[in-house]
Formats: C-alpha cells, structure tokens, sequence
C-alpha cells in the first residue's frame, strides 16, 4: 500500500513500474529520470507540481491492487 510518505523510488518496486510511472506522468511529475526525484517522498513532489497527495496515493493503489 502506498502512503504520501513513501520515497517514489521505493513506491515504483511495488508493482509494475511502468504503470506506476505512467500514473506518476499522468500527474504532471515527469521527472521520474531525475535522481533526485527519487529522494523525494509522494508529498514533497505533489507539493513542488501543486498536486493533491491524496489523490496520487488513491490512482498509485489502483494499479497496484490490479
């Protein structure tokens, strides 16, 4: 299950990444390269694109639960 508080790379070993990583991009966070990125908890990067957390962690458990 994802959490807001969850690193995004360790949200991408939950499940396909591809999926996962279109559902991130689908959000506008296409800086899914940057290692930084990586570093960054599901929060701190819908804060920097102005994002709802919450519904980034609801679309990242739809397609996990897939």
């Amino acid at each position: 299950m994802v959490t807001k508080d969850m690193l995004i790379a360790d949200v991408l070993k939950l499940g396909n990444q591809e999926e996962l990583a279109a559902t991130l991009m689908g959000f506008g966070m296409h800086c899914l390269g940057c290692m930084l990125a990586h570093g960054e908890t599901i929060e701190q990067a819908a804060q920097v694109h102005g994002l709802n957390p919450d519904e980034i962690v609801e679309a990242l458990n739809k397609v996990i639960a897939k």
